[in-house]
């Protein structure tokens, strides 16, 4: 029988790479922003779109509760959780006040500039789209001119926190308090607004929300007052 033999390639030079490609990293291609079929980003929805939209309470809690985790790190005290809360609500208050305004019928679509029609909004719309009712009271203090209370009987940020008894002072709706803080320097009346713990037999959970303006803001009140 004839006796055949294996086909094989050639050998390969071993010849070493230059400087040039030892040294070059590999070059990839950028990754480009993926959009969807039509072409169509978030920034192109309609802002009315999500106005009447719903989160489950399941989701509310359970991202509330991780900002509260993400807050507590690292804090000194009682009075340091709840000014970290407030500090991240504030940004927050600062946002809604132009989507909530441009909601709003081109009537009343005005940014509130007097201390009484802002703290309508308040109670009003911006409860309303925070919680899907309005504030149970509005209240002026007997004490001191500059200072507002609006109350709510259940608060919702705190239906689903579980306060230890040694943190009994604690009210995790600092964080509202912010969201009314961003939204008064938004409108230029600036402010200071804390929550403080206001429970009775009736409303055990109930906070009131102490909005404490500026001299300058009270002052330019009564000037205006006085014009009338």
């Amino acid at each position: 029988m004839a006796s055949t033999q294996g086909f094989k390639l050639p050998p390969q030079p071993n010849a070493p790479l230059s400087a040039s490609h030892a040294a070059s990293p590999v070059q990839r291609a950028p990754q480009q922003l993926r959009t969807p079929s039509n072409r169509k980003t978030i920034y192109d929805r309609n802002l009315n779109r999500t106005r009447t939209a719903e989160l489950s309470r399941a989701s509310f809690a359970y991202l509330f509760s991780e900002m509260v985790s993400y807050a507590q790190k690292r804090v000194t005290g009682i009075q340091d959780l709840e000014r970290r809360l407030n500090e991240q609500g504030y940004s927050l208050g600062l946002r809604l006040l132009p989507l909530l305004l441009y909601r709003e019928p081109a009537r009343t679509s005005v940014r509130p500039n007097r201390i009484l029609p802002l703290l309508q909004f308040i109670h009003g719309p911006l409860w309303r789209h925070l919680f899907g009712r309005t504030a149970d009271a509005i209240e002026h203090s007997s004490s001191a001119n500059n200072e507002y209370m609006i109350s709510d009987n259940e608060p919702l940020v705190n239906q689903y926190i579980s306060v230890p008894k040694e943190m009994n002072q604690l009210n995790c709706a600092a964080y509202v308090a912010g969201i009314i803080e961003g939204v008064c320097d938004g409108c230029g009346l600036m402010a200071g607004v804390s929550a403080h713990n206001g429970g009775t037999e009736m409303w055990p959970g109930k906070t009131v929300f102490l909005i404490r303006f500026e001299e300058g803001v009270v002052e330019r009140e009564g000037l205006l007052e006085g014009k009338r």
